[in-house]
């Protein structure tokens, strides 16, 4: 009898393994640099790519980065409030490296502890965000902010969580708003004719 629990607890681990090494698939090719133009290239996850053979060094900057499963992004925030909303990336974690500013940049954990782990970054500071989680990047300084972002995945996706929330189309029922978020019902139908 024990000999066939463990049998059978190996099976289930045997199924379920495949889940937990889950990741972007593997590339096709070494690299793809991303073209516009079909003629003589090859298509690669959504994009032309220029032929392998002409590739040269000035090529590797952010259009190199296809599929390598990375993504990579600048953002630049305005002065006095500048700010990347709360958004979330389902498929990507995402590292902040700022160059010029001051921001306040934090994430949310998940239900149930909703905890806000939250720090300021000055230039040369480092922060991570775990995929998946709403995540935001405040300019508290008086100048512009500068901040590169690398994300682990060639498409990581974006929700901003507003624009998703009172943006949706067709619209969410203004009733339930109301109800989950505590508010008057006049007061959703006026966030949502924003989005």
């Amino acid at each position: 009898m024990e000999a066939l629990q463990i049998f059978v607890a190996i099976f289930i681990l045997a199924l379920a393994s495949p889940l937990t090494f889950a990741s972007d698939p593997s590339p096709l090719q070494d690299f793809c640099v991303a073209i516009n133009d079909p003629k003589g290239s090859v298509f690669v996850n959504g994009k032309f790519c220029k032929d392998a053979k002409l590739a040269k060094a000035d090529d590797f900057y952010f259009s190199g980065l296809h599929t390598l499963g990375i993504s990579m992004v600048r953002i630049d925030y305005a002065p006095n409030g500048g700010l990347n909303p709360p958004h979330t990336h389902p498929r990507a974690s995402e590292i902040l490296v700022v160059l010029e500013g001051t921001l306040h940049v934090g994430f949310v954990t998940s239900n149930p502890d909703n905890r806000l782990i939250s720090k300021v970054l000055y230039p040369g500071d480092v922060f991570v965000f775990p995929v998946g989680l709403i995540h935001f990047q405040y300019n508290i300084g008086n100048t512009y902010a500068v901040a590169f972002a690398g994300l682990s995945s060639e498409n990581p996706g974006v929700i901003t969580i507003a624009n998703a929330v009172f943006g949706s189309n067709p619209s969410i029922n203004a009733d339930i708003f109301a109800k989950a978020f505590n508010l008057d019902r006049k007061m959703v139908k006026n966030l949502q004719s924003k989005f």
